[in-house]
């Protein structure tokens, strides 16, 4: 059973910088894809960013193109979020989830195997 487990949250003032780290154990991480997705308050959960088990292959959404960064080091088992330029918008709860596959879409939340339990971002103005 794979588990994930996300850290680096916190209070941020807009224009600031956060770094969300996941880790995970239990699997083969090395041949999983990663993504990361947010859920603010009344809303549903939406896809953030995703990378491939290659370290090479990236998705964006739109509204973080520029501003945030995805990244993951094998080694480690473990995967970044790194995020500049936050905006109160940014605020949510961040997820870690992973896809047990080489393959296949990795940008919706229903494409996900496995979740992290998320950490919080708040941005204020």
């Amino acid at each position: 059973q794979v588990q994930l487990a996300e850290s680096g949250g916190g209070l941020v003032q807009a224009g600031g910088s956060l770094r969300l780290s996941c880790a995970a154990s239990g699997g083969t991480f090395s041949s999983y894809a990663m993504g990361w997705f947010r859920q603010a308050p009344g809303k549903e959960r939406e896809f953030v960013a995703a990378i491939r088990w290659n370290g090479v292959d990236t998705y964006y959404a739109d509204s973080v193109k520029g501003r945030f960064t995805i990244s993951r080091d094998n080694a480690k088992n473990t995967v970044y979020l790194q995020m500049n330029s936050l905006k109160p918008e940014d605020t949510a709860v961040y997820y870690c989830a992973a896809r047990a596959s080489i393959r296949g879409r990795i940008v919706t939340p229903d494409d996900m195997d496995y979740w992290g339990k998320g950490t919080l971002v708040t941005v204020s103005s």
